[in-house]
């Protein structure tokens, strides 16, 4: 309900009191202080750097030293991108995590496990096969047959003797016995095999170890045989390639080997899961490669890091996330956060729209002067039906011809018809209030003075 009192003001009875203005804004307070929450946790969740576990090993635990290195560096960078270790007895094992989908990242060999998932990130080396013979008596794969060949590394080693059983017909000719790299040196001094196969890295570390193996043999360094089919075999299985040891390797005088060796090679790489987030790849091998850049001068063993084939058929493709960092195809500023500037505009609007909202809320707008006037217009007949002078009614007169005045003009300058249609309905209405008041007042009879 409404009430008009004699001032033309217009109050309005309310069943329910509304919040005090504190209360007000208390509330809106709290719900600002709500939102900030919300948006300081969500940006502590995006900011925070994203880490991924990694599955390592290797037979005399070098590698899972190299990258708790690495791992640490990236730490001590603040890296958008951190690594957990997770140690493995030897690179099947982290082949078999990584395709268990326990981790992940691997660093495995091209040969080992199952690495339909894999998408290669960065090679970490290349190690050679070498198959050594004690003495001079063999000489070539051909003249393994009949033999005994043990296999320093086991399973690890079991396809690239599967390659060269096919390629030399040596399936049910030459028996393959499988040596742990920790018995090796007592298999070598015991005889318990012609020749051994090892497959290993072509830096100091590992062809000093290889010396130690043979350290105490009557005839010294032992023969090295060549894979002649070295060719055809890694035109068979894309994990191999086709490669030369250089002459004096091994010792270089005598020269062993006497001339320059032909044999396979295989590349142990960092793999990442295929379905990881492109950036976070990008992110982490863009990082990884100013790790080597810092550390290779006092860890050799890091050398080796470098960027895999990057060709569509390459064996294990490269991860899309590493391949815009090598082929300097990242994303720029804009194509990352194009969204974020189109939408920006918009939520920000949407923000001014709650904004006014809550200014609404809190009761301390100030209508617009051509609202005031509308309102007053429209309280008008309630006022005229209480007036009980004429002179009154004259003062309201004024006031209303005043106020359409002014209205019309406004109304005409904006060309607005439906305006000035309702502004002249609104006059003849008050007109004819005024004309109805002023009939009635003359009809009443004026009260006596007492």
């Amino acid at each position: 309900m409404q009430t008009m009192p004699r001032n033309g003001q217009i109050r309005m009875k309310n069943f329910s009191a509304p919040l005090p203005l504190w209360a007000r804004v208390v509330l809106l307070a709290g719900l600002l202080g709500i939102v900030l929450g919300a948006g300081l946790v969500v940006y502590r969740y995006f900011s925070k750097p994203v880490t991924l576990s990694l599955a390592v090993g290797s037979f005399d635990g070098e590698a899972t030293k190299i990258a708790s290195l690495i791992a640490g560096r990236l730490d001590a960078a603040k890296s958008s991108v951190r690594v957990n270790i997770v140690p493995t007895e030897s690179v099947l094992d982290s082949a078999k995590m990584f395709a268990a989908g326990k981790t992940d990242l691997a660093i495995v060999r091209a040969d080992v496990g199952d690495l339909s998932e894999a998408r290669s990130v960065v090679l970490v080396n290349k190690a050679a096969l070498m198959i050594l013979a004690p003495g001079t008596a063999v000489t070539s794969v051909d003249k393994l047959k009949g033999r005994t060949v043990g296999v320093i590394g086991g399973e690890i080693n079991q396809r690239i003797v599967d390659v060269l059983k096919k390629e030399y017909d040596l399936a049910d000719k030459v028996t393959f016995k499988n040596i742990a790299p920790a018995d090796a040196p007592r298999a070598i001094q015991s005889k318990e095999a012609s020749a051994f196969l090892l497959v290993v890295p072509l830096n100091e570390k590992y062809l000093s170890l290889v010396r130690r193996f043979f350290s105490n043999n009557r005839n010294s360094l032992p023969t090295l045989i060549p894979v002649e089919s070295a060719g055809a075999i890694a035109d068979m299985d894309g994990a191999y390639e086709s490669f030369e040891i250089p002459q004096g390797t091994l010792r270089g005088n005598p020269p062993v080997p006497d001339a320059d060796l032909t044999t396979l090679r295989v590349g142990s790489y960092l793999i990442a899961n295929k379905k990881l987030d492109p950036d976070v790849i990008t992110a982490l091998t863009q990082a990884l490669i100013n790790v080597r850049n810092d550390l290779v001068r006092d860890q050799p063993l890091l050398a080796g890091l470098a960027a895999p084939d990057t060709d569509p058929d390459a064996y294990i493709p490269v991860h899309p996330g590493a391949a815009a960092y090598y082929n300097g195809t990242q994303q720029s500023f804009m194509d990352k956060w194009s969204n974020w500037i189109y939408l920006t505009p918009m939520v920000l609007g949407a923000m001014a729209s709650i904004a006014a909202a809550a200014w609404r809320f809190l009761g301390i707008e100030r209508p617009v002067p051509e609202e005031v006037v509308m309102k007053t217009l429209f309280a008008l007949p309630r006022r005229i039906r209480e007036v009980t002078t004429d002179a009154e009614l004259t003062e309201i007169e004024s006031q209303v011809d005043a106020a359409l005045d002014a209205e019309m003009a406004n109304a005409i300058r904006s060309e607005n018809a439906q305006d000035i249609s309702a502004l002249v309905s609104m006059a003849n209405r008050l007109e004819d209030a005024i004309h109805r008041r002023r009939l009635m007042l003359a009809a009443t009879p004026p009260v006596a003075k007492g």
